[in-house]
């Protein structure tokens, strides 16, 4: 089995067909299919089916894949171990929810890329139900979750900070003047929900349905961002990580309402492969993420504040 013939066969399914794969690796595309057919014939199954210009895995080209990834990811490995051990080479592969992604590791990729400028950092965004099959098939090499504190043996999972959580409204909104917020003052409330997956959503709706709220219209976004600035607008009230709104807060354009989120307290973790070797960027990236987690745990050590009510807090 050539080694060329498993990088093509990941190219074609990560970019989705021969043409542009052939065009990323530089290829004819009678190359890649050349490529293609001969690891089918050495395997002796079809890895895709051709369906027109669409073409999908068959079910032994899905079994192939992590193997590919992993072998692929060793000859990787193998040709960075030679190098000098002075200049950190390679490519790390890392998850994240959009919250993470854009309010913890913008800081933590900034000094890694200033102390190791030659290592590749390619960032996948997803939600953290998947991520652990993603690190399973070698499709990570590392993934930040945003979730309860949770155990799996097939990966090692280490717990940087435990986050709090923000009820927000538009400043004016009835319910900041309240001391205490109950899920029965949301019933006739806009909620504006993140993506389908999101653990803190879930955890939200699940509190709020135990209590036999179910609150209407729902509206769902993909962005963070977005649902910040509908808030602002007075669309509706947004349950989200503390770390998201913080800016938003200091300025007085969001308010923190006084809610009691123990319930939904979730984790920033970071998991990889109890059998992954850690390579040395691996092991540097590591390293600095541990540093910037005692930051993060610091920044919460505020004296004299409650578990629930957050509008008082001085960033």
């Amino acid at each position: 089995m050539e080694l060329r013939h498993l990088f093509t066969f990941i190219a074609v399914v990560e970019i989705g067909g021969f043409t542009r794969a052939a065009t990323k690796l530089g290829y004819a595309q009678s190359s890649v299919t050349a490529q293609i057919q001969a690891l089918e014939a050495e395997l002796e199954t079809p890895l895709f089916d051709r369906l027109g210009k669409k073409i999908n895995l068959t079910d032994a080209g899905r079994r192939l894949l992590p193997y590919a990834h992993e072998i692929t990811k060793m000859h990787n490995l193998a040709k960075d171990a030679i190098r000098s051990d002075t200049v950190l080479t390679g490519t790390l592969t890392i998850g994240a929810p959009e919250s993470l992604a854009a309010f913890r590791l913008p800081g933590i990729v900034r000094d890694y890329k200033n102390q190791y400028p030659d290592v590749k950092i390619i960032l996948k965004p997803g939600v953290c139900w998947e991520m652990p099959d993603l690190i399973r098939s070698g499709e990570l090499d590392l993934a930040f979750l945003l979730q309860p504190e949770t155990e799996d043996r097939d990966l090692h999972i280490e717990t940087l900070v435990h986050e709090k959580m923000a009820l927000i409204a538009p400043p004016g909104h009835p319910l900041v003047r309240y001391g205490s917020v109950e899920p029965a003052h949301l019933k006739d409330e806009t909620i504006l929900h993140t993506e389908p997956g999101c653990t803190y959503r879930a955890l939200f709706e699940q509190h709020l349905n135990n209590h036999g709220i179910f609150p209407n219209p729902n509206l769902e976004f993909w962005s963070i961002e977005a649902i910040k600035n509908c808030v602002m607008s007075g669309l509706g009230l947004s349950f989200l990580p503390l770390i998201t709104v913080q800016n938003e807060v200091r300025e007085g354009k969001l308010m923190l309402l006084a809610w009691d989120d123990r319930q939904q307290r979730l984790t920033t973790q970071i998991a990889y492969h109890t059998k992954k070797w850690l390579s040395p960027a691996l092991r540097e990236f590591l390293l600095l993420v541990r540093q910037h987690a005692a930051k993060w745990r610091q920044s919460y050590d505020i004296p004299k504040m409650t578990d629930s009510i957050y509008f008082n807090l001085k960033f």
